[in-house]
């Protein structure tokens, strides 16, 4: 048994939390009194803030120029705008009750009650436990850090209806997601209370969390909006598969602070979290792009991004647990389905995920999250213990991602319903086709 086994189950056997969904468990975890004195880590303390600020990376500008750069021209300033704005509102929310909805110490398995709202009781002083037995992190950091989760997850679903969707509807729905959705799931997985966790559900740093869900509520989306005007007919693809490069590369580097920062501390499980995020997303590029030349004649750039964004997402529920081969083959997997999906199944059922928000995320979250259960296991190369069933964690898995599925899917349709009778969703049609930055926000990306 490692070190940092030893250290996880002493922290484990304090908490009273039995099997694999300890891990988890401890990302949530409110703090505890120690008997000799909890120990604040400036180590930890300074990765923590990075982690932070490098995942708001991730938001502004990465995902930001990533979706900007495969949309139209016309349209370029819309995703941006409407990335900011979701950025923005989020923040507040979360402030003000998201934090207490996810994580306010409440006993329920859906959510975590009210004790918490505005940060009440939370100060300079207020800390939250990590994984190693007595250490922890000022409570601002932890709120600051999921923080930017919330705020990534809705802006991610803006790629399944870019190009059509009112700028409106875009902030009421958000609101309302982020609310009955995305606070929810983070508590049933994160939270020591919450009914995924109970199950024993692996999930280290968001792969049901965020990218499942964003990926249903993007299926669900493309279809009750409908299709973009043209579609199959005009000409749509990316204006600048550039600024696409610079924002994946950017998402590939700010992933470290969500993967890596994931730990909470600054040890071997970041370093393990970090190696992955590398090798997974790499093996996931080099498949994209061998599928694409084997079946196309040709690799793109869209592809290697593509695969890219794959590797990025599959690894997520799994990089702290898996080992580095094992993030190889994972990511490698997510990428071959993720491009049946995009290349494949969008064409043949029609619905209209603009950048491929379902393909990308919904698929290499299932794959990854599932392929948790799978490369857990200490044979594979994964941190399981000695009685580590691949059979049964990977069975949990499944049936935490079945429960995100249907509460995800059925919330976000009934909330894109609501949003439909108060706002409308769609621009109306002599917009759309003159593009969302003049008609929604009366400026342009480029100038002649």
């Amino acid at each position: 048994m490692s070190a940092r086994e030893r250290e996880m189950g002493k922290m484990l056997n304090k908490f009273k939390i039995s099997g694999a969904a300890g891990l988890a468990a401890l990302m949530a975890a409110p703090a505890m009194a120690q008997d000799a004195g909890p120990v604040m880590d400036k180590g930890d303390v300074s990765w923590m803030l990075v982690s932070t600020i490098l995942v708001l990376f991730m938001i502004l500008p990465g995902l930001a120029l990533f979706y900007g750069g495969l949309v139209r021209a016309k349209n370029m300033l819309s995703v941006l705008m409407q990335v900011t704005m979701i950025t923005a509102m989020v923040m507040v929310i979360w402030v003000v009750y998201g934090y207490s909805f996810a994580f306010g110490g409440g006993e329920g398995p859906f959510w975590g009650g009210t004790a918490k709202l505005f940060l009440a009781g939370v100060t300079a002083d207020s800390m939250a436990a990590t994984f190693s037995e007595g250490y922890v992190i000022p409570e601002f950091v932890f709120i600051a850090f999921q923080m930017t989760f919330a705020a990534i997850t809705p802006a991610l679903i803006v790629g399944a209806f870019a190009e059509r969707i009112k700028f409106s509807a875009v902030l009421l729905f958000t609101a309302m997601w982020v609310t009955v959705v995305y606070f929810p799931i983070a508590h049933m997985v994160w939270d020591a209370n919450g009914l995924l966790f109970n199950m024993g559900a692996l999930d280290f740093a968001g792969g049901t969390v965020v990218h499942i869900n964003a990926g249903i509520a993007a299926l669900v989306a493309s279809i009750i909006v409908g299709p973009r005007l043209g579609l199959g007919k005009d000409m749509m693809a990316p204006h600048s598969m550039t600024l696409t490069l610079v924002g994946a590369g950017i998402l590939w580097v700010g992933w470290f602070g969500f993967n890596a920062g994931s730990n909470l501390e600054a040890n071997g499980g970041a370093a393990l979290a970090m190696i992955n995020t590398f090798t997974a997303t790499a093996g996931a590029i080099l498949a994209w792009a061998a599928v694409e030349a084997l079946t196309r004649g040709k690799a793109s750039m869209l592809g290697a991004a593509s695969g890219l964004v794959t590797g990025l997402v599959a690894v997520t529920p799994a990089a702290g647990l898996i080992g580095p081969v094992g993030a190889i083959a994972l990511g490698a997997v997510a990428s071959v389905v993720s491009y049946f999906f995009v290349a494949v199944v969008k064409n043949k059922f029609g619905y209209d995920d603009s950048l491929d928000v379902f393909g990308i995320h919904g698929i290499g979250g299932i794959i990854g999250a599932i392929g948790t259960g799978i490369f857990t296991a200490p044979a594979l190369g994964g941190i399981g213990g000695d009685d580590y069933s691949i059979a049964s964690q990977t069975w949990i898995q499944i049936e935490a991602v079945a429960i995100t599925i249907v509460w995800c899917g059925v919330a976000s349709a009934v909330l894109l319903y609501i949003t439909k009778a108060i706002t409308g969703l769609r621009v109306e049609s002599d917009d759309e086709r003159r593009g969302l930055d003049l008609s929604s926000h009366g400026e342009q990306a480029y100038h002649s």
